[in-house]
């Protein structure tokens, strides 16, 4: 078993942001006039959603141990919104080519330097609070992820809706060998299902993929290679180009290449026995891909958004808050 400080040495952060956010583009540009992916947007307080994410990792690992994923054509908002948070790895993508290459870009630069690591992955565009809880929950996939090296643990949310745009985890049975740990095998993932199968994964006490997980490195490089046969060798490849000369050159050269894969549904959804789940609990936690997720977070913690209400295609309607809720204090 590796000890608790050992792992706690092997840990990497992992934050993607890279997203165009265009489903958020209206709001924005009606806002601030310009386009600005939303990651890089504080839509409440004075922090970016990108600002928590990076925040929210130092937490648990060193800058030195955080690698972000942007988008080249992003590079001015990164690099402004980075002052003054440490020395963080940042890469710049060529282009977007989905998420799977923005997975393994990062774990590409991790490898070189430490194959053994534990990684955690982050997207830039989710609300969580409170964090402290949040961070207890990765922690204890962290944990898991180090007993159980050949699995990759997830965090999961219980529903209150149907959502066709999430992924959706059914959870199986809990680990014999980990009585202690509120973890399940996974009998099945379904990415973006239509309204039949997300009313049967709703019914079925199935939870939402907030693709947020620990993983060890080198089992994500196995699966890799078993289900983006295409994409893993243009990742070798560069991966013997890190630190010299040619690095570049071998990025750039590799993206014309590299195919457009979705890492939930080209890689998580195939292999749902490599996979364990954790329920995140006591989180108000919501993805904000969309204007209506946005407003829906800000009248249950009774927050009124940062961008003018004329912004939005409806009306702002603060709603009474649950007794569960009444005693949020949120700091942004």
């Amino acid at each position: 078993m590796v000890s608790p400080h050992r792992a706690a040495n092997q840990l990497w952060s992992i934050i993607l942001a890279g997203g165009e956010g265009t489903r958020l583009r209206a709001l924005v540009h009606r806002w601030l006039g310009r386009p600005t992916p939303k990651q890089y947007c504080a839509f409440v307080g004075t922090r970016s959603m990108f600002q928590h994410t990076l925040d929210r990792a130092s937490r648990l690992t060193p800058t030195d141990r955080i690698v972000t994923v942007v988008a080249h054509s992003h590079r001015r908002e990164a690099l402004a919104q980075l002052d003054g948070r440490g020395s963080s790895t940042i890469l710049f993508q060529p282009t977007n080519r989905d998420t799977a290459a923005g997975v393994f870009l990062p774990l590409t630069y991790i490898r070189a330097k430490a194959p053994q690591a534990t990684v955690v992955l982050y997207p830039s565009d989710h609300f969580v609070y409170p964090e402290d809880r949040f961070l207890d929950a990765i922690r204890r996939a962290v944990r898991i992820t180090e007993s159980q090296p050949d699995r990759l643990v997830m965090l999961g949310v219980a529903p209150d809706r149907l959502e066709l745009d999430y992924g959706w985890i059914q959870p199986d049975q809990s680990f014999a060998d980990l009585p202690d740990e509120p973890v399940q095998t996974v009998r099945s993932f379904l990415e973006k299902p239509d309204a039949a199968q997300a009313d049967a994964a709703l019914q079925a006490g199935a939870l939402w993929n907030t693709l947020v997980f620990a993983a060890k490195m080198e089992r994500l490089w196995t699966l890799g290679w078993h289900c983006l046969p295409d994409m893993m060798p243009l990742f070798e490849r560069l991966s013997q180009a890190i630190g010299g000369p040619k690095e570049g050159r071998a990025l750039e050269a590799i993206y014309r290449d590299m195919p457009a894969k979705n890492f939930s549904s080209d890689l998580l959804q195939r292999v749902p026995e490599t996979l364990a789940v954790v329920e995140l609990t006591g989180v108000l936690w919501s993805d904000w891909g969309k204007p209506e997720r946005i407003t829906e977070t800000l009248r249950r913690i009774d927050r009124r958004p940062a961008f003018p209400l004329t912004c939005l295609d409806r009306p702002f309607v603060p709603l009474p808050m649950t007794a569960a809720e009444g005693g949020l204090s949120l700091s942004v």
